[in-house]
């Protein structure tokens, strides 16, 4: 129910919102430069960008109002909603470079992956909260987790979208271990991860994602190709040297030759054009917002705000990793996008109703828990 008191807004996050506003400001800015050489459309995308962040602001304001708990009764009517939202994209989505992971609602094409990923992080939080006995969970009991993420798994995989379907394994894991598990559990967690990784390579992962990975570990035997990305991407990182080449006067994204400079490649333009002095600022901040997401989880003196908590960062934590680690050529590309700096309506909106059950956690952290 609605209900603001005092007391509660005596304990507004202002860190994590001087956090937020820091990075969305670099993300602007960012953006700003990525698309400066195409004027017109380069306009157009700075400034849906922008009505997105505020849209998403505006969500974090209408999150404090309500108390996170409210979820628990929530969470599997807004599980199913997601399960048609992304059956719907399947049927009647937009296709795009032979891939249909948009709906298309006039004013905003919706990525129905993206809030499925928080909405994995909610429905795992409440499974586990409700069903803990503090005995460790057996691998019977891990039935419904696994049978949570795999619907989401497999309707993603459908469409096809390989990176982000990993993101839904790589939440069920690191939430699952959070959790206190048997040891006869964690064994077979292992070696089911052992078994799948070869047969997945050998039978279900289609030919230019098998492409991708060989790629990533010989970029220069296809550098006009598939190796592409990631070379002109190192290129852009490597050149920033010290200080950079200075705002707008970066020649990988200026010139065209980084591609996806505004989404998945984000980051290679703030380094090329900031250097190492720029990117270290930025990771600073981006990964102090992330301990601070940490910080939430401990405080809280809820089991539920506790499991929500820590999903919401590692769901943040494991994107912006990849991202980063992809864009230095760590890893072979897989179109995940860097949370509130690359381009992009329904991660943003995601990601910033996500940091707002974040700061719902932490103003509410010394409330005593109802039953």
């Amino acid at each position: 129910m609605l209900r603001i008191d005092r007391q509660l807004v005596k304990n507004f996050d202002w860190v994590m919102l001087v956090a937020v506003l820091l990075i969305a400001t670099m993300g602007l800015v960012n953006l700003y430069s990525a698309t400066y050489a195409n004027r017109a459309a380069g306009n157009l995308v700075f400034l849906r960008q922008l009505f997105f962040f505020l849209a998403g602001f505006s969500f974090i304001i209408i999150i404090h109002l309500f108390d996170y708990r409210l979820l628990l009764k929530w969470n599997y009517p807004l599980y199913a909603m997601i399960v048609v939202l992304l059956i719907a994209s399947l049927l009647l989505g937009d296709s795009i470079a032979g891939t249909q992971r948009w709906i298309n609602l006039g004013f905003f094409r919706l990525q129905p992956s993206e809030p499925a990923k928080l909405m994995l992080v909610i429905s795992l939080a409440s499974y586990y909260y409700r069903k803990d006995t503090g005995r460790g969970f057996t691998i019977r009991e891990l039935l419904v987790p696994i049978g949570l993420t795999g619907v989401f798994f497999v309707l993603v995989l459908k469409q096809p979208d390989l990176g982000t379907a990993l993101m839904f394994a790589g939440i069920f894991l690191s939430m699952t271990l959070f959790v206190k598990l048997k040891w006869s559990t964690i064994g077979i967690i292992v070696g089911t991860g052992a078994t799948a990784v070869p047969l997945g390579w050998r039978f279900f992962l289609k030919p230019y994602q098998r492409q991708r990975i060989e790629t990533f570990l010989n970029p220069e035997s296809d550098p006009t190709n598939s190796g592409y990305h990631i070379m002109q991407s190192k290129i852009a990182v490597g050149s920033g040297l010290k200080f950079g080449k200075g705002y707008l006067k970066g020649t990988q994204g200026h010139l065209h030759f980084l591609p996806e400079r505004h989404t998945d490649f984000a980051f290679s333009v703030w380094a090329e054009e900031w250097g190492f002095t720029g990117s270290l600022f930025f990771l600073a901040v981006y990964f102090f917002m992330i301990l601070w997401g940490l910080n939430v989880c401990l405080a809280s003196r809820d089991k539920f705000g506790v499991l929500l908590a820590f999903g919401i960062v590692s769901l943040i934590f494991w994107q912006a990793i990849i991202n980063l680690l992809m864009v230095m050529g760590f890893l072979p590309v897989v179109g995940i996008p860097l949370p509130m700096f690359s381009y992009g309506g329904s991660s943003l909106m995601t990601t910033l109703i996500a940091i707002g059950l974040l700061m719902n956690i932490r103003m509410r952290r010394n409330q005593v828990r109802k039953t």
